[in-house]
């Protein structure tokens, strides 16, 4: 059964960085494009980035795009969201996503599997 499985999110203070870890499992590591979304309370899942199957192409969304980098760890099957200059309103649960195709995307409903979400909290 395919799997995702977030991890890294915490309490961190604005302006500090902060890296998430999503591992997947083979079948989904090795053949689709793996993106990071998230959601902040009473607000809509928003994409924060993507990458590509071979890595090699990128995507991220307007807020986030100069302080986020993403990246794939072949060495683990694993995803990572390296954030820095984080702000109040990077606040969220964040969650990995996996598509079933080779192309990237930010829309929400193009994406077929989900990890359980890690949470980031930026604050004082």
């Amino acid at each position: 059964q395919a799997q995702l499985a977030e991890s890294g999110g915490r309490l961190v203070k604005p302006g500090e960085s902060l890296r998430l870890s999503c591992e997947a499992s083979p079948g989904i590591y090795n053949f689709y494009v793996m993106g990071w979304f998230r959601q902040a309370p009473g607000k809509e899942r928003e994409f924060v980035a993507a990458i590509s199957w071979g890595g090699g192409s990128t995507d991220y969304g307007e807020t986030v795009k100069g302080r986020f980098s993403i990246r794939r760890d072949n060495t683990k099957e694993a995803v990572h969201l390296q954030m820095i200059n984080l702000k109040p309103e990077d606040t969220a649960t964040y969650y990995c996503a996996a598509r079933g195709t080779y192309t990237l995307s930010s829309y929400r409903p193009d994406y077929d599997y989900w990890g359980q979400g890690t949470q980031v909290t930026v604050s004082s």
